[in-house]
């Protein structure tokens, strides 16, 4: 089941989600379709499974050594490594999970997928909130200010250029940089 999973994330990175047929996936894993749907009832469950096996070593490889009674700076600090390291090392992963969340099956990956980590970093901001070291938000202006720099500053170094085209890699002093004004703008 790992390889035909596998083989499935391959070809939506290659070729995009139309561009995965439970046909192509079984000749390419090597695998009769037949073998498939004893795994899987449909592509649909298959992309679902994909991606809740993806997503939890996502949330796995962050949550390791991370401690939600750490003092905000310093919890937010370590988020933003562990992510990018995360994506850098796994482009095809990030890029299957990024253009995941774009798609309608997110919306039923979303109803079904409760895990430790939304626990964990509920209990991290929570905290944070109570301590004063962040001021209280919508879920989505958090996310925004506390992750789409890093998220942006990934992104570019692994096109390895910025948007006017140049080059760019980037540096610890440049996330360190970018993290402390995202601290500044998200403290009372």
């Amino acid at each position: 089941m790992e390889a035909i999973l596998q083989q499935a994330l391959k070809m939506v990175v290659e070729e995009g989600f139309d561009g995965l047929s439970m046909q192509k996936l079984a000749k390419a894993a090597g695998v009769s379709p037949a073998t498939i749907y004893i795994y899987f009832k449909d592509r649909d469950d298959l992309l679902l499974q994909l991606y809740q096996l993806e997503v939890d070593k996502y949330f796995d490889y962050v949550l390791d050594g991370f401690d939600p009674e750490w003092n905000f700076a310093t919890g937010l600090s370590v988020q933003w490594k562990r992510r990018a390291q995360y994506i850098i090392d796994n482009p095809d992963k990030a890029h299957f999970m990024e253009h995941f969340s774009f798609t309608p099956l997110n919306e039923k990956a979303v109803v079904t997928h409760r895990s430790r980590f939304v626990d964990v970093m509920h209990r991290f901001i929570t905290r944070a909130i109570e301590n004063r070291e962040l001021v209280k938000m919508p879920l989505e202006v958090y996310w925004s200010v506390a992750f789409a720099p890093l998220y942006n500053l990934v992104k570019w170094h692994k096109a390895g250029k910025n948007m006017a085209g140049q080059k760019f890699v980037l540096t610890d002093e440049m996330l360190e940089q970018t993290l402390a004004l995202v601290l500044k703008a998200l403290r009372p």
